[in-house]
């Protein structure tokens, strides 16, 4: 047996998708890290082990602008580059290298932490651990730690406060929670795929196979041979047990579902499986609920539903609140409930780290929050976000010395500024850089996106106004006519309403403004609807067009960024047919993926600033109440947008933020695959020039980006003017850019991209 002692600035313990954003973000800003995880791979549910989809703000699509960027960004791109299947053997090497190019990351896999170290009851000293097959035991020192185990086993030995199990509806008011507390959970699942092999393939099935004839399973729930994977996320079970005391047993009962269901495919004569084959059923239970941490904050309910804003926001989610039956896989009901909110909603920083012990963090399903709000923070996209501003505060903590709550308190506004510097998942948060050259420059461009109008990518096609359908319109500074290209089988009217989204990151109609009557030509014409709308701030407004017999827009596949076609549900059937949908939901009332990539062809007056090259110094880098960005139509041959200061500047590092369409929704495996290896909306080849008042000359040049973030430090200039020029998009007839940033220092980040463009400076 061997035994070591490793000193790290942070110790993050769990190597899911929280552990490793949380140990990426504090070894880029400088911090020594140990990630610690007890498998032999890392991205923990989402791995090939157990291979859960990751998912998000998104929600599948139902929230619009909603994915995440920052270090999952940076994953969800260059998994869409590499893994155009989603394989999930190069997930597992795709997260990997993202942690192998840090330098400032010891990564120890197989290695199990069972033990806590307290230097007082407040303080955590060290934890150890032991590595399985090397027969090694380490322990790791630092001034601070990150749970991010999902369990809560590290908070669980340190004594931080912990909940397991639901609240009463008493003690946060929450109209979902119970009458009184109990330990219910949702419980753990276990997946399996398959495929053809194009010769018949026995199946005689194990002694552990469940009859599932003799359960609920065929009368509520959907079983297909064209699934695997996720798509039977309801084989769950576990809920009623204790999920880490009972797990194996939990384990078992998963086996025999699975293979249970894989007899009824292959053996009950319903299905043409003749052909088909297992290859691959989990082996570790993808677990959903255990032990939750308690913070200064419990994020509740109505904090997601109200969509409340919190002043040390870090994170954000749009999953919908989604509850499971005890019973998992055995209940006499459906395998869910779920509630979306209006948007996207706000994580506070208090709710990520413990408010009894001094210097523990987490970010995962272990955060802070009750039972119901935890329905929907759960998710790995969403944790990954929380894993980032965890790991980003853990440095700041290590650098300065200071308690997370003292951060709280003391330094929340560096926390969001660094976060905001480093492309981090929020949204709408407001954190001016006082380094920021930029912020003192003044901006100026080769052109700008003034005019609304989609009429330019017109289809020879139309959409019958058999519903309501409503489009998504920046408002920046005003909105007085928008005019449709219509087609109707004689002259008549139509309604026309203006609603505003409530939130600015909302793209629903939540409170209406006006009501109009607009004249419909006979044939092909314009409809026209004047508004005289003029918002105290930018904004976005929608206009509704409701249902009219014999009347069609003309359909576009293309538009200016920021603009979305929303069409109303054609009926009552739910999205999911194994989930009845909650009532008033506008999200779901109201659909944009069915109309993605295409518009309702339209022109709107007057012309607007919503995409002014001014908006890159601006306080937002993806949208929010508005597009937040410059927008123009690519020319290759001029497309530049540049810097000037009155003096001359000290320059060693420069930002890019490209528009990578946070609309899109990627995922890591086989749910779905977007058509894109490389976001079109991307920025493909530019370079950065520099002029200290005489000619241009070249300082940066990249071909073959497909990454929305670029940190370029260079040798140090003096210079007043910076300018991009860009040569070639990915596809995108719009060039778009969300952020141009310049500083005297270089970034301090300890590596260049783990996944480096050709051509790249």
């Amino acid at each position: 047996m061997q035994s070591r002692v490793e000193q790290h600035d942070v110790v993050v313990v769990g190597g899911g998708l929280a552990g490793v954003c949380a140990a990426v973000a504090a070894a880029r800003l400088g911090s020594r890290v140990a990630l610690v995880t007890n498998r032999p791979v890392l991205g923990g549910n989402s791995s090939s082990e157990i291979r859960v989809w990751v998912v998000g703000g998104t929600a599948h699509g139902v929230q619009r602008f909603a994915r995440e960027t920052g270090i999952m960004g940076e994953l969800f791109l260059e998994n869409q580059y590499r893994n155009p299947q989603g394989n999930p053997v190069y997930w597992d090497q795709v997260v990997l290298d993202l942690v192998r190019a840090e330098p400032n990351i010891a990564v120890h896999l197989n290695t199990d932490v069972r033990e806590v170290e307290m230097a007082d009851a407040e303080h955590i000293r060290a934890v150890s651990g032991w590595t399985m097959g090397s027969e090694l035991t380490t322990r790791f020192e630092a001034p601070v730690f990150l749970d991010c185990t999902g369990d809560g086993l590290i908070g669980a030995l340190a004594g931080a406060e912990h909940r397991i199990g639901r609240e009463a509806r008493s003690e946060f008011g929450e109209s979902w929670a119970p009458d009184e507390p109990d330990r219910e959970l949702l419980g753990s699942s276990i997946f399996f795929s398959s495929h053809d092999t194009g010769k018949p393939e026995p199946f005689v099935a194990p002694s552990i196979a469940r009859d599932i004839s003799s359960t609920p399973i065929l009368t509520t729930r959907v079983i297909s041979t064209g699934d695997d994977g996720c798509n039977y996320w309801w084989i769950e079970w576990g809920g009623e047990l204790d999920t880490v005391a009972d797990n194996e047993r939990i384990r078992d009962e998963l086996w025999g579902v699975v293979y249970g269901i894989w007899d009824y495919i292959k053996n009950s004569g319903e299905f043409e499986a003749e052909n088909l084959t297992l290859d691959w059923v989990g082996a570790l239970p993808g677990k959903r609920e255990y032990r939750r941490f308690v913070g200064d904050h419990v994020l509740t309910q109505q904090d997601l539903l109200e969509q409340r804003s919190f002043p040390d926001a870090v994170a954000f989610g749009g999953w919908s609140i989604d509850l499971h039956p005890v019973e998992g896989v055995y209940a006499e009901k459906p395998g869910a409930r779920q509630r979306f909110t209006h948007g996207t909603y706000d994580i506070p920083f208090r709710s990520l780290y413990s408010r009894n012990i001094r210097n523990l963090l987490f970010a995962g399903r272990d955060i802070s929050a009750s039972h119901i709000a935890f329905g929907s923070t759960r998710v790995m996209a969403t944790c990954a976000t929380e894993g980032q501003a965890a790991g980003t505060a853990a440095h700041l903590a290590a650098r300065f010395g200071l308690a997370p709550r003292e951060l709280a308190s003391e330094g929340v506004e560096l926390l969001q500024r660094t976060l905001v510097r480093e492309d981090a998942p929020v949204i709408g948060v407001v954190a001016p850089d006082p380094d920021d050259l930029a912020q003192r420059a003044s901006v100026s461009a080769s052109g700008a996106l003034e005019v609304i109008d989609t009429t330019p990518h017109l289809l020879d096609e139309m959409f019958e106004l058999d519903r309501d359908v409503a489009i998504v319109v920046p408002v920046d500074p005003r909105l007085d006519q928008v005019e449709l290209v219509t087609d109707a089988d004689a002259a008549s009217e139509l309604a026309i309403e203006l609603w505003g989204t409530g939130k600015p990151q909302n793209y629903v109609p939540i409170d209406r403004i006006s009501a109009h009557t607009a004249r419909v030509p006979a044939g092909s014409g314009i409809t026209r609807v004047r508004f005289d709308f003029a918002p105290a701030r930018p904004c976005n407004a929608i206009v509704v067009v409701r249902r009219a017999a014999g009347v069609r827009l003309r359909l576009t596949n293309g538009h200016p960024y920021g603009l979305l076609a929303l069409v109303s549900k054609a009926s009552d059937q739910p999205a999911d047919k194994l989930i009845p949908e909650e009532q008033d939901q506008p999200v779901t009332d109201w659909q944009a993926r069915a109309m993605r990539g295409r518009a309702f062809a339209l022109t709107v007056a007057p012309a607007s600033n919503a995409f002014a090259p001014e908006k890159v110094v601006g306080p937002y880098q993806r949208p929010y109440g508005g597009p937040q960005l410059w927008s123009a139509p690519f020319d290759a041959q001029r497309a530049w947008l540049a810097l000037e200061w009155q003096e001359p500047q000290e320059i060693s590092s420069i930002r890019v933020v490209f528009n990578d369409d946070v609309d899109a929704d990627l995922i890591n495996l086989h749910h779905h695959r977007t058509a894109w290896s490389a976001s079109p909306t991307l920025v493909r080849d530019y370079r950065i020039e520099a002029s200290d008042g005489g000619e241009w000359r070249t300082i940066v040049e990249v071909a073959g980006n497909r990454h929305r973030h670029r940190v370029h430090d260079i040798e140090p200039i003096t210079a007043r003017r910076l300018r991009l020029v860009a040569t070639a998009t990915n596809g995108s007839p719009y060039i778009t850019v969300s952020a141009f940033k310049v500083f005297a220092e270089r970034s301090g980040r300890s590596s260049r991209p783990s996944w480096p463009a050709v051509g790249q400076n």
